[in-house]
């Protein structure tokens, strides 16, 4: 895997970050190359779950590279073909919308066009409230799309979130592994 060119993009889950940021620690530890991406909201918001310029601290100190946070800078990573993968981990409801229908007007959302377009894998982790509900549409429209993969995910809370999914962000690489072969890995719900 030390070969490997891993687009690693977060948006505004933030919750999960705490989940999703080891994995992005691991990947590097395993060799590969990763680039991080962040939605523009998940790199400026400052929540209960910790400050924006720590976690930017933090994973450009894991990636030993800046962060890709504006359209602009995801622009060129199409035409340059900078990743063999692009992994979005956690990624929201709002996120898994705009994939579904088209619409590149986010970081992360460009950055999933533009590789698209070299016809590479994308591998989602999905983390939303509303997976269940108005949501699960888009996950079903992007799940039957070409190139794109799924990190496995389960109900993180049925009884008190009965529609909210959360992908097991601990398979993040085995689900990479399988992705870059254009495999879905399995079971995809947990």
């Amino acid at each position: 895997m030390a070969e490997i060119k891993a687009g690693f993009a977060i948006c505004g889950s933030f919750c999960t970050f705490s989940k999703v940021i080891p994995q992005m620690r691991l990947l590097a530890q395993k060799g590969i190359d990763v680039y991080p991406i962040m939605s523009e909201i998940a790199y400026s918001t400052d929540t209960r779950f910790g400050k924006s310029e720590d976690f930017r601290n933090e994973i450009e100190e894991i990636c030993s590279r800046k962060i890709i946070s504006t359209i602009k800078d995801a622009e060129p990573i199409g035409p340059k073909k900078m990743f063999d993968i692009l992994i979005i981990a956690p990624c929201t409801g709002n996120t898994l919308a705009k994939l579904a229908n088209g619409i590149a007007d986010t970081s992360v959302t460009l950055a999933a066009k533009a590789h698209l377009r070299n016809t590479k894998p994308i591998l989602i982790g999905v983390s939303t409230n509303d997976a269940l509900g108005a949501a699960a549409k888009n996950i079903g429209n992007l799940m039957n799309s070409k190139n794109i993969f799924f990190i496995p995910m389960k109900q993180d809370d049925y009884e008190g979130k009965p529609n909210s999914i959360v992908a097991d962000f601990t398979k993040t690489y085995d689900a990479l592994v399988k992705a870059i072969d254009f495999r879905q890995i399995q079971p995809l719900l947990l």
